[in-house]
């Protein structure tokens, strides 16, 4: 679809009339990470493509004049978090960045599934966050960005920084484009490899069944709790307020939104914080 011209306009043209057929705001377009899986990103020919293919897309929505509104349609471009070792051909970078800054309305940031069946641990901890959101503030900032080496060093962005001159409206405008995921799921993991994931109707079921007594992680922040099933012993980590409270003032701490995983999976007063 991306070396092939006729059928990359055919993707488009599908994506964007069905947009207009059901007068949808716009779509999230998740491609990143597969594209990754395929090795399209390690070819810079076809990593151009795939960049090429997110511009159209975007300039595309943004031409269709929602019926109901008065702007256009909108483009979320999901990107992975930052990668746990060097920087690698596989990552988001800021000349990507640059390249989309036309084409794309948000960036949905993949703050969330840090474990999995086979590593079962916490679904989103704070500190692996807040590294997820440095790193994008340092490719909005790039590396002669003294606003940006501050908050890589001491955290979340004060106030003072994020208006501090020319390069702090940069940042937040930018920072505006980003939204960091928050997970309205859970997991319910086998120790010491199994599971997977919950939603909030299966964690209230468990919470009906085996009345657990819920722990506190405060080198994660989440809550878990265990229960055992035919000698197995289940460890299940779903977010609370507490949890989402954290996240949500991380967020809000550097001027960026937030993108749901997703919404009708979560509790109903989770709203509330919202």
């Amino acid at each position: 679809m991306l070396v092939e011209t006729r059928e990359k306009l055919q993707a488009i043209q599908l994506i964007s009339s069905e947009c207009r057929k059901r007068g949808y705001d716009g779509i999230v377009f998740e491609a990143w990470s597969l594209w990754s899986a395929y090795g399209t990103l390690q070819n810079s020919k076809l990593r151009q493509k795939a960049l090429n293919f997110v511009q159209e897309l975007g300039s595309s929505l943004h031409n269709i004049v929602l019926p109901r509104q008065t702007r256009n349609m909108q483009l979320i471009f999901v990107i992975p978090p930052v990668s746990r070792q060097a920087q690698e051909l596989r990552d988001f970078t800021a000349a990507d960045m640059a390249y989309l800054k036309d084409a794309v309305d948000a960036y949905s940031l993949m703050t969330y599934d840090f474990s999995n069946s086979y590593n079962p641990g916490p679904t989103a901890p704070l500190s692996w966050m807040r590294t997820c959101i440095q790193s994008v503030i340092s490719l909005i900032g790039g590396n002669d960005n003294p606003i940006a080496d501050n908050v890589l060093k001491l955290g979340p962005v004060s106030n003072q920084a994020r208006h501090q001159g020319s390069l702090g409206r940069k940042m937040d405008n930018n920072m505006s484009k980003i939204l960091v995921g928050i997970n309205f799921y859970g997991n319910d993991f086998v120790l010491p490899q199994g599971g997977g994931p919950i939603l909030g109707h299966e964690y209230l079921s468990l919470l009906s069944s085996y009345k657990p007594k819920l722990s506190w992680d405060g080198f994660n922040d989440e809550h878990y709790f265990d229960y055992t099933v035919a000698q197995e012993l289940h460890r299940v980590f779903y977010p609370s307020l507490k949890s989402l409270s954290l996240r949500l003032e991380e967020a809000k701490s550097c001027g960026a939104g937030v993108s749901i995983w997703e919404i009708g999976q979560g509790l109903e007063y989770f709203f509330d914080l919202l």
